[in-house]
C-alpha cells in the first residue's frame, strides 16, 4: 500500500469518527425545551411522592419503613436502569427510548389503580415505572449535549431545573388530586400526565451532519442470475494489473481493490465456457467473491477490507455526561483552537471537537449473550462493559468520591418522603406540609442556576464548592428536628434545597476535574448503580428509625448526618491528589 493512499485511508477513517458538529442553537433549544417538560413530569412526581406516601401510610395502615420502600424502589431502579438505558440510547437513540419509557411508565402507574396492599405496588410503582422513568431520565440529558459545545452549560442548566420547578408545582398539584378524587383518582390522573412524555420525547430529533441532510440514496442495482457469462466490462489492461502473479503463482489481489455483494444465486461463467483466457475467469472468481460495493442506507458507515465501523451513538462521544461548559476542559479549548483554524482554510467541513471513541464490529459474529442468558448485540454488551468496568476502583480519588456520592444518595431522599407527614405531626395543615416540598423545589431550582453559573467561573475551586455544599446541608438537616414551627422548617427546606443542588448539578463536572473526560462515562455508569443502591436503603431505614422510636427525627439525624460525613470525606481530595503528583515526579514510570 502506498505512503499515499495510507494517508489518505487515515484521513477517512478520522472524518468518519467526528461527528457532526452541534449547532448550539436552532433545533437544540426545542430539545432543551422538551428535556425541561420532562424534568418537571418526572423528577415533579418523584419529589413529590412524599404526599402519596402520607396517603398510603393511612390508607393501608402498614408500617412506615414497608411503605417507604415503594419510593426507595422506584428510585432505585431509576437510576439502577442507567446503563441499560445507555445501552438502549445507543443503539436505537433517545427519541425511541424515551418514548418507550413515558409508556411503561404510564401503564404501571394505570395498573397500580387496581392494586389491594403495598407489595403491589413495589412491583408496578417501584419497578415497572421506576425502569420506565430509567428510560427517559438518561435520553434527556444525553439529547441536550449532543446538540450543545460552547453553551452547553445553560443549555443543561435550563433544563434540568425542571427537576426543581417540577417538585414546586406538583406538591400542590397532588394534594389537590387527592382531595378531590382520592389517591386511586389521582394516580390516573398523574399516569396521563406522564404519557405527555411522548410528546416531548418526540422533540429528541436525532443529530445529522450535513453530509447526511444532503445525501440522496443511490438507485438500486439488481444483479440477475445468468446461465452463459459475466459481463464484467473489465479490460485486458487492467486484467493484467489485477491478475499479477507473484511468486508461488496465485494472483495477487491489490489492498486498493474494493469489494462489492452479489446475490447468492448468481453463477460463475466456467473457463470452459466462451472464454479464450483463463485469466476472464480468474477475474470473475475474485470480483464475484468479494463484496466490492456495500450500498448503506447512511453514508458514515464505511467498510474497510475486513472491519466494520459501525454507526456511532450518542454515549461514543466521552463528554456526553458532561453538564458543564466545555470551554472548562483545557483540551477542548485547543483543540477548537485548531478546529477553527482548519474551517478557515477548509469551509464547508464542520465537525465536532469531540470525536467519536473507535469502535469496530464484526458482522459475522453470532449474537452474544449478558450474564449466560439474556440475548444482546454485541455493542449493547460493549457499552454496558464500558459504563460498569470496575477498573476504576484501583484508583484512590474515585473510591473516596464514590463513597461519598454512596453516602449523599443515603439521606438525599429522606426529607423528601418524611417532611410532609413530619409536618402533620407537627399539626400543621395538608396545605402547609406540601408546601415544604415547594420550597424545597423551588431553592433547589436557584441553588443549580446560581451554583452553576459560578462553577463556570476559571477562579471558583468547584471541588471545594461541592465539598462545602454538602457539608452545610447534612448540619441543615440535622438540626431540622429542632424546627418547632412552620417558619423553621421553610427555612430549613430553603436551605436543604439550595445546597443539595450542588449533588445534582455538579457532580459530573467534579468527575470530569478529578478522572478526566475519557473515564467520565465509566466513572459516571457507576455512580448511577451505587446511588441506585443507597437510594433503596435510605427511606426505608428512616421508617425503621420511625417505628421504633415514633418519631422522624432520628431519621432527619440519619440523612443530616450521612450527607454532612459525604461531604467532609472529600476534603481530603486534595492532600491526596498532592502526594500521588510528588509519587509521580519522583518515579513516572509507576501511576
Amino acid at each position: 500500500m502506498s505512503v499515499g493512499h495510507q494517508a489518505k485511508r487515515q484521513e477517512d477513517e478520522e472524518e468518519s469518527d467526528a461527528p457532526p458538529a452541534p449547532p448550539d442553537g436552532g433545533w437544540g433549544w426545542m430539545v432543551v425545551f422538551g428535556s425541561f417538560m420532562i424534568h418537571i413530569i418526572t423528577d415533579g412526581v418523584t419529589y413529590s411522592f412524599g404526599v402519596f406516601y402520607d396517603e398510603f401510610l393511612d390508607y393501608f395502615e402498614e408500617g412506615k419503613a414497608a411503605t417507604a420502600w415503594i419510593l426507595s424502589i422506584l428510585v432505585g431502579v431509576t437510576l439502577c436502569s442507567g446503563p441499560i438505558s445507555s445501552s438502549f440510547v445507543n443503539k436505537w437513540g433517545c427519541r425511541p427510548v424515551t418514548i418507550a419509557g413515558a409508556i411503561i411508565a404510564s401503564i404501571c402507574m394505570i395498573i397500580s389503580v387496581f392494586a389491594q396492599n403495598v407489595t403491589t405496588l413495589y412491583f408496578t410503582i417501584g419497578i415497572g415505572t421506576g425502569f420506565g422513568f430509567g428510560l427517559i431520565y438518561l435520553p434527556a440529558i444525553v439529547s441536550v449535549t449532543t446538540y450543545f459545545e460552547k453553551k452547553r452549560s445553560l443549555a443543561t442548566g435550563i433544563a434540568v431545573c425542571g427537576s426543581g420547578f417540577g417538585t414546586f408545582i406538583f406538591a400542590p398539584i397532588i394534594t389537590r388530586l387527592l382531595v378531590e378524587y382520592g389517591w386511586r383518582g389521582a394516580m390516573l390522573i398523574i399516569a396521563g400526565i406522564v404519557l405527555e412524555c411522548i410528546v416531548f420525547g418526540s422533540l429528541f430529533r436525532p443529530l445529522e451532519s450535513e453530509e447526511e441532510k444532503n445525501f440522496k440514496p443511490l438507485p438500486k442495482i439488481t444483479l440477475k442470475s445468468i446461465e452463459a457469462k459475466v459481463d464484467l466490462h473489465v479490460s485486458e489492461h487492467n486484467l493484467q494489473q489485477i491478475s499479477t502473479m507473484n511468486g508461488n503463482g496465485q494472483i495477487h489481489r491489490p489492498h486498493s481493490l474494493g469489494h462489492f455483494s452479489m446475490p447468492r444465486g448468481t453463477k460463475l461463467l466456467e473457463p470452459s465456457k466462451n472464454i479464450s483466457n483463463g485469466k476472464t475467469y480468474e477475474a470473475s472468481r475474485l470480483a464475484l467473491s468479494q463484496p466490492m460495493l456495500a450500498q448503506t442506507d447512511r453514508p458514515y458507515q464505511q467498510r474497510y477490507g475486513s472491519q466494520n465501523l459501525r454507526k456511532h451513538g450518542p454515549l461514543d462521544k466521552p463528554d456526553v455526561f458532561y453538564q458543564g461548559s466545555l470551554m472548562n476542559i483545557p483540551a477542548y479549548r485547543s483543540r477548537l483552537d485548531l478546529k477553527n483554524k482548519e474551517e478557515i482554510a477548509f469551509l464547508g467541513r464542520r465537525h465536532s471537537s469531540i470525536t467519536y471513541r473507535r469502535r469496530h464490529v464484526d458482522n459475522n459474529k453470532p449474537e452474544t449473550t449478558l450474564c449466560g442468558c439474556i440475548p444482546c448485540s454485541q455493542e449493547t454488551k460493549d457499552t454496558l462493559k464500558e459504563m460498569l468496568d470496575f477498573s476504576l476502583f484501583h484508583d484512590w480519588i474515585f473510591i473516596l468520591f464514590i463513597t461519598s456520592n454512596f453516602l449523599t444518595s443515603i439521606g438525599f431522599n429522606i426529607p423528601y418522603v418524611y417532611i410532609v407527614p413530619k409536618a402533620k405531626s407537627m399539626n400543621l395543615s395538608a396545605k402547609e406540609a406540601s408546601m415544604l416540598l415547594s420550597i424545597i423545589g423551588f431553592a433547589n431550582t436557584i441553588g443549580r442556576i446560581v451554583l452553576g453559573y459560578f462553577s463556570d467561573k476559571a477562579w471558583v475551586n468547584r471541588l471545594m464548592v461541592y465539598n462545602w455544599c454538602l457539608t452545610l446541608c447534612g448540619i441543615a438537616t440535622t438540626f431540622s428536628a429542632f424546627c418547632p414551627s412552620f417558619y423553621t422548617l421553610a427555612i430549613f427546606a430553603s436551605a436543604f434545597g439550595f445546597t443539595i443542588g450542588a449533588y445534582v448539578g455538579l457532580t459530573s463536572v467534579i468527575l470530569v476535574d478529578l478522572l478526566g473526560l475519557e473515564r467520565l462515562t465509566n466513572a459516571f455508569g457507576l455512580l448511577l448503580l451505587f446511588q441506585g443502591i443507597a437510594s433503596l436503603i435510605g427511606p426505608p431505614m428512616a421508617g425503621a428509625l420511625y417505628d421504633a422510636t415514633l418519631s422522624y427525627d432520628p431519621g432527619f439525624y440519619l440523612s443530616g448526618i450521612t450527607i454532612s460525613l459525604s461531604g467532609v470525606i472529600l476534603f481530603f481530595i486534595p492532600p491526596i491528589q498532592r502526594c500521588v503528583d510528588r509519587k509521580q515526579e519522583r518515579n513516572p514510570t509507576d501511576i
